[in-house]
């Protein structure tokens, strides 16, 4: 296969969604990877405004991941190449968008934020390592689940956070030094990665999603939460992006779902899962 195809962690089938179907797909939704929670209820509330669109193939992967995914025009899953193409695509980053346009997958301007969201720490029960702010990330002794801003998002956000919170010397030295010395574990598909390894006590801390959070308890996770602050947790300058690709293959399916995701309908399932409007 040709190496310039991205490659989706062969473990990772929770987060392709009736992939027995995308080549007949209705719609092919490419969306956020923290939003996994909401998506039954999404699709099933918009499938009941437009019931014709019956076969609906979903990815909620890192949107890092999936934009590399559409840009390479296919990606590798177990050992096979899949080149579906994606009707929408969600990001938690308007820079995203903004390589969309430059490679003209989509009009200049042509998306809009639809959600927002915001950071706090995980650690198991307990807080063992004893952190009480960002800053304790920076100890030698601490062990941080960190997502890999090569594929997550919210690795940006998560770095945004350090630097305010340390200058750039914590950026280094939680994303160089203690990455080298073993003690920042990097993730691929965080939400996925990142509460497990809070659950067996691999690590000491990870940052998440507030709405990532909500969903760890309501599943029965036991764990704590140390919150940055309103200064910190960036609820001021996360934003969820969506357009829709101009390569897509089922164009008004997609204009239907992009009018669906800011209706009421939308917006209240999105609300039940912890995540606020991104617009207005």
């Amino acid at each position: 296969m040709n190496s310039r195809y991205p490659e989706i962690p062969a473990e990772r089938s929770d987060d392709l969604h009736h992939l027995d179907m995308a080549d007949r797909a209705d719609l092919v939704l490419f969306m956020a990877g923290n939003q996994f929670m909401a998506m039954p209820r999404l699709i099933a509330a918009f499938q009941q405004h437009y019931p014709e669109v019956k076969n609906i193939f979903y990815e909620t992967l890192p949107p890092g991941l999936e934009l590399r995914q559409i840009l390479a025009g296919g990606a590798l899953f177990q050992g096979k190449l899949l080149t579906i193409p994606a009707d929408v695509y969600a990001a938690v980053n308007e820079a995203a968008m903004q390589t969309l346009e430059e490679n003209r997958l989509i009009a200049p301007g042509d998306y809009f934020p639809y959600l927002r969201n915001r950071l706090t720490l995980m650690v198991p029960a307990g807080n063992p390592a004893d952190i009480r702010s960002v800053a304790d990330l920076g100890r030698d002794d601490v062990r941080i689940s960190q997502p890999d801003p090569k594929h997550e998002d919210i690795a940006h956000h998560i770095t945004n956070m350090y630097r305010q919170a340390g200058g750039e010397a914590l950026v280094r030295q939680i994303m160089e030094t203690k990455r080298a010395a073993g003690t920042t574990v990097l993730t691929t598909v965080h939400h996925r990665e990142t509460p497990a390894r809070i659950r067996e006590k691999s690590v000491d801390v990870g940052p998440v999603w507030a709405t990532e959070s909500l969903h760890a308890r309501q599943s029965g996770l036991a764990f704590e939460l140390i919150e940055p602050g309103a200064l910190l947790d960036q609820r001021e300058m996360v934003r969820y992006y969506i357009c829709r690709l101009s390569n897509g293959r089922n164009r008004d399916n997609a204009e239907k779902f992009l009018d669906f995701i800011k209706s009421p309908a939308a917006q209240g399932i999105f609300a039940a899962f912890g995540f606020e409007p991104g617009f207005g």
